[in-house]
């Protein structure tokens, strides 16, 4: 027993309490902010409607532009020389460690009036909440779909191809299936990180209520006083947190040798 919990000093265990505490009490705090003999009436007002209806939707779309982008640069990193690959996976890095707000700025720079894609007409409105969306959630999917294609090695689509199958093929039958759970947990993690998108979204898409007012922004509008009451911003970011805990099984549930 003592041999497969390792030998980690037992001193340890106090720090490693606290940070678990600095976790979680948080969240119960929130939880027990919540008014549940109001619950239901506030996730289901107007704005809050909106608010849900407009962060699910922009998230689902976000989510397919993500995996006609993602899994392409996926699997072009994986099948990548070391190098390159190197590269490729680094680009893609840089939205996770960018600042929220930078990379609403970088887009306005990009697609705003006076940007170089200007005249596409994207900033402030609802298309921008998805762009902001994809823009850092895209990294989520890639990462996720190239480390499940570069694990699953190419033994197999060689053998594929010595018996004359073709690479589109090989890709349909042999490497997509073979990653399907990490494609599963990319998209899964992807479209969590789309509906929490909030820094890039305000920056790019403003604040809009029913137009790109999301989840996140009606709450902090609503903790700032306006918009929805703090009642139902407290619930929406009750559905939010059960929203990345749903994620979380459900990843946990379709990694390889995950327990069961």
């Amino acid at each position: 027993m003592s041999s497969a919990r390792g030998y980690v000093p037992r001193s340890l265990a106090f720090p490693a309490l606290v940070g678990l505490a600095f976790l979680i009490l948080p969240l119960l705090a929130l939880i027990a902010r919540v008014e549940w003999s109001t619950f239901v009436a506030d996730v289901t007002s107007s704005a809050a409607l909106e608010a849900l209806g407009l962060s699910f939707g922009t998230g689902a779309t976000a989510t397919v532009a993500c995996i006609l982008i993602g899994v392409p640069l996926a699997l072009l990193i994986a099948r990548s020389g070391p190098r390159l690959a190197a590269v490729l996976r680094a680009a893609v890095t840089v939205p996770l460690v960018l600042p929220p707000m930078v990379g609403g700025i970088a887009l306005l720079y990009l697609f705003g009036r006076q940007g170089w894609l200007g005249g596409w007409g994207l900033s402030f409105t609802t298309p921008a909440v998805v762009v902001a969306q994809t823009f850092v959630a895209l990294p989520f999917l890639v990462l996720a779909v190239e480390g499940a294609v570069r694990s699953t090695g190419v033994d197999f689509e060689r053998t594929a191809a010595a018996l004359g199958a073709g690479r589109w093929t090989i890709l349909r039958r042999i490497t997509l299936p073979l990653a399907a759970p990490g494609i599963v947990a990319g998209v899964v993690l992807c479209f969590a990180r789309a509906i929490g998108e909030f820094g890039a979204t305000a920056l790019f898409a403003g604040n809009r209520p029913g137009v790109t007012q999301t989840m996140p922004l009606a709450i902090y509008t609503a903790f700032n006083g306006a918009g929805v009451t703090q009642g139902t911003a407290v619930a929406l970011a009750l559905l939010l947190l059960a929203t990345a805990v749903l994620v979380l099984m459900l990843v946990r549930g379709w990694r390889p040798g995950a327990a069961r």
